[in-house]
């Protein structure tokens, strides 16, 4: 058997990330990838990018990363509040203002999709990494999305199984000829109820592929003063305590 690990959305969120690495080489699981969205909404932006860099740890552009690398503009979205369409606002432009050059051009290098292959005795294992969706970085499907949606994203990548991130929303489904679409959820900025960090655990045996989703604690009081303490909006901090706040 052969595990890796594959995580997302880590969005700034430094402990977080520590946290899950830590339990990841606990498991004494080296083979890691990260599906991107490492900057905004928390306020070490840098000091993840400098992680994920540091560790070599291969990883996608998610749709933040894009935004902050080629100076993208926000776009207010229908599903958010006002409240929260200004918070986002001034997270993004917190970000734009203090993510590094060198950072910049490291997230504008990214690749937009992942395809691995492994083989487990005589069996060929195809595993492809996206972000959101094969076509886009930015498409939200959730768990309730149509069947055949997932299943022809398991066609057209010639995969046994699909995994994404970007809706911070965890998510397992399982498809015939044991080929799966999974969502590994946030580590840094989960809608969840519980808010835990979450990644993914791929145990690839000879005859299936089982998904395991992890979910785990981590300093969130450090975070949310760390907000706080920020130019972020208080938004973001009420949010990890699952709470409402008022934006001025």
């Amino acid at each position: 058997m052969l595990q890796i690990a594959v995580f997302s959305d880590v969005h700034g969120n430094l402990p977080a990330l520590d946290a899950v690495l830590e339990d990841i080489k606990k498991r004494g699981i080296e083979q890691k990838f990260c599906l991107g969205d490492l900057v905004d909404f928390a306020p070490w932006g840098n000091e993840v990018i400098g992680k994920i860099r540091d560790l070599n740890i291969p990883c996608l552009m998610g749709n933040h990363d894009e935004r902050i690398a080629f100076d993208i503009p926000v776009v207010p979205l229908s599903k958010h509040s006002e409240e929260e369409t200004n918070a986002r606002f001034i997270a993004i432009n917190h970000s734009r203002k203090n993510i590094t050059e060198e950072n910049k051009k490291f997230l504008s290098a990214l690749p937009f999709h992942l395809k691995l292959n492994y083989k487990i005795g005589k069996r060929h294992w195809n595993i492809q990494l996206v972000h959101s969706s094969l076509s886009s970085n930015d498409t939200y499907l959730y768990e309730t999305e149509n069947d055949e949606v997932f299943v022809d994203m398991l066609k057209e990548s010639q995969s046994d199984i699909v995994v994404m991130g970007h809706t911070h929303l965890s998510f397992k489904k399982s498809f015939e000829n044991k080929k799966w679409v999974v969502n590994c959820g946030s580590v840094g900025r989960s809608k969840e109820e519980n808010r835990l960090a979450s990644y993914l655990i791929l145990n690839l045996h000879r005859e299936e592929i089982i998904p395991e989703i992890v979910q785990i604690s981590y300093p969130l009081e450090q975070v949310v003063h760390g907000i706080e303490e920020s130019e972020i909006p208080d938004y973001y901090a009420a949010f990890l305590r699952n709470k409402t706040v008022s934006v001025i």
